[in-house]
């Protein structure tokens, strides 16, 4: 068997999951919408067993959990310990019989043909292998099980999740560069190739639909996001006092249509990817 997606077990046991650890509640407000999607869809599909892939903090998870109520179970799966450390402090505090697995999903020893549902809110674009990932998680779902995992389009129909690295590239022309298809937060943006990998992984009845979805969060922690998060983030914790200076006046400016008021608003425009085990 394939060991451990080595380089985003690195990345999300550091920097990556320390910063979604810090900025947790922030990033929670901004995608309760998707975890409202994604408690109705267990809702719809009578789900008792449900499974979070790359549960991050466990915001996702434990909304499932309160919706199901005692009659379900609730399982989340992240490769990051810090992640999953501060989603069991999350349970505890709620007192919440929730499970959460310091995994790698793509390659974990989950119980076989157990689950009814699982779900992901940005979770499954990591994956290096994403067949052997998608197989796996396919012989832990029950027959007749449902999947719904949600995850970007195009970085062209997502720019706001872009500004950043366009505003910066002129000053900081060594930023890493996205790679189509590469781990990461577009792997999954082509519909025929992300049908096809399910397709190979043995998942059946696939169904990519397109969301678009108004998020938002206060104009007061701007600052904050774009210096924590994406490929930017990592690089200002590295550059010196005059380049991060030059780099934060420039996307900070980028970022100005998206405020309305005292919120940044903008569209995330995602799939809802949908599949079935038989």
């Amino acid at each position: 068997m394939k060991t451990e997606n080595a380089d985003q077990a690195k990345l999300w046991n550091g920097a990556a999951g320390q910063a979604w650890v810090e900025g947790q509640q922030l990033l929670d407000g901004m995608f309760e919408p998707f975890e409202g999607l994604l408690v109705e869809e267990a809702r719809r599909v009578a789900a008792r067993r449900v499974l979070d892939v790359g549960c991050g903090a466990g915001a996702t998870t434990l909304a499932i959990a309160r919706s199901l109520g005692t009659g379900g179970e609730c399982t989340g799966i992240d490769i990051s310990d810090p992640l999953v450390a501060a989603a069991r402090a999350r349970a505890a505090g709620e007192g919440l019989a929730v499970q959460f697995l310091r995994e790698d999903a793509q390659t974990a020893a989950l119980p076989a043909g157990h689950f009814d549902l699982l779900v992901s809110r940005f979770g499954v674009m990591f994956f290096d292998d994403a067949v052997q990932a998608f197989g796996n998680l396919r012989r832990a779902s029950a027959p007749g099980a449902n999947l719904r995992f949600i995850t970007f389009r195009s970085p062209a129909e997502n720019p706001f999740m872009t500004a950043a690295e366009r505003a910066a590239a002129p000053i900081a022309p060594d930023l890493p560069p996205r790679k189509p298809g590469a781990p990461g937060q577009f792997a999954l943006a082509e519909r025929g190739r992300t049908a096809e990998l399910l397709r190979e992984s043995g998942w059946s009845d696939i169904e990519l639909r397109p969301i678009d979805v108004e998020c938002c969060f206060p104009a007061a922690a701007l600052d904050g996001y774009m210096a924590r998060f994406g490929p930017l983030g990592l690089y200002l914790a590295q550059a010196d006092a005059a380049t991060r200076e030059r780099l934060v006046t420039a996307v900070r400016a980028a970022f100005t249509p998206y405020i309305k008021g005292d919120e940044v608003r903008f569209v995330a425009a995602c799939w809802l990817l949908c599949a079935r085990n038989g």
